[in-house]
């Protein structure tokens, strides 16, 4: 019984000197070593152009839909904040749910140096909270429309994290300013 258990042992270290002997296999081992940094790094690269992808089509939501603000457009069909937040929305593109997530804060100013164009709203905490306003102005207003949308990542491995405010989300904020026509 003995010997039996010791015939094992040797078959077992026997295997085990013929793996790392042979040069067949070696692809495989480097493969194992590189395919997890390989793949971290595909998604971050994912994620990152997903992110500016959106930034961007929030940046072209938002410019699409301050030129209803500024042709008179909104003023006179007496379209409200809510019907404002769904234009930008559409306007956006297919990336954005149009649920909580979207904040839209229009406000007018009376001149371009007097915009309030403060930090996000984001507490110390990193919550997002504010204030938002309706104000499309009348003809020859100045008019600043800011929109702020929390995309949620999906990747954070290795302490990588992108995310800006709590939640594991990044905060898109896309704003135009403009000054109305006289409509």
């Amino acid at each position: 019984m003995i010997q039996a258990l010791g015939n094992r042992v040797r078959s077992v270290r026997t295997l085990g000197q013929r793996f790392w002997r042979q040069p067949s296999g070696a692809t495989a081992v480097e493969f194992g070593l590189i395919a997890v940094p390989f793949f971290f790094l595909k998604m971050a690269i994912i994620e990152t152009a997903l992110v500016f992808w959106a930034s961007q089509l929030l940046e072209s939501g938002v410019a699409e839909a301050g030129r209803q603000i500024r042709t008179g457009q909104v003023q006179e069909a007496g379209i409200g904040a809510e019907d404002f937040r769904q234009m930008v929305c559409q306007s956006a593109g297919v990336l954005f749910d149009c649920g909580d997530r979207l904040q839209v804060d229009v406000q007018r100013s009376v001149t371009f140096d007097a915009a309030d164009l403060s930090a996000p709203p984001v507490d110390a905490a990193g919550e997002f909270s504010g204030a938002f306003g309706f104000q499309p102005g009348g003809p020859s207003e100045t008019v600043i429309v800011r929109a702020f949308y929390r995309w949620p990542l999906l990747f954070n491995f290795f302490g990588l994290d992108a995310s800006d405010i709590a939640g594991q989300q990044r905060l898109l904020v896309a704003t135009t300013a403009f000054r109305n026509e006289p409509f």
